[in-house]
């Protein structure tokens, strides 16, 4: 039997031999590890860029948030602080990011990508859409689709009940 004819023949199993409502005990673990293995996978594809994945998101990161505080940065990507400070100082030896003074506080870093950052967002655009090829072979353009659509409303939902929580949480601890 061929490789993609097993696969296809395990999925087919799956589905006819669980239901939703026993699947959704699972949908953490199976999120969890597509992130894993996406993120393994991307890792693998990029050996010899002569950058980590963790310097690849926090370039990309930065390009969609130019002029972003460190702090802020390290926030949106769920990382500490000194994490992301290492990675910083990683960057701008390499010449890829700036650090600017804040306008108004002396406390505070910007960052700025370099032109020289630009060639390497362009690479990891190409690693990420080898790595996107390889994750959603097989997959339908319909069903690519749907799936991004159903990632995008879990996103939302968890994000709107994560804010409700903290507007919760801050409303009885703060009065």
């Amino acid at each position: 039997m061929l490789r993609s004819e097993s696969r296809s023949r395990r999925i087919h199993l799956l589905e006819v031999s669980t239901s939703m409502e026993a699947n959704s005990s699972n949908l953490n673990f199976l999120l969890h590890d597509v992130a894993r293995l996406l993120r393994k996978r991307f890792e693998e594809n990029a050996r010899g860029s002569g950058l980590t994945r963790s310097q690849w998101q926090v370039l990309t990161y930065l390009a969609r948030n130019e002029g972003i505080s460190q702090t802020g940065l390290a926030e949106l990507l769920d990382v500490e602080p000194i994490t992301l400070c290492r990675i910083v100082d990683k960057l701008q030896a390499f010449g890829l990011i700036e650090r600017h003074p804040h306008p108004s506080d002396r406390c505070v870093w910007t960052l700025h990508l370099t032109s020289a950052a630009h060639p390497k967002l362009m690479q990891v655009r190409e690693l990420g859409d080898m790595t996107r090829s390889e994750a959603m072979a097989g997959v339908s353009d319909i069903e690519g689709l749907h799936l991004l659509e159903t990632l995008q409303a879990l996103k939302l939902n968890l994000t709107d009940a994560c804010d409700s929580s903290e507007a919760g949480h801050k409303r009885v601890s703060h009065g």
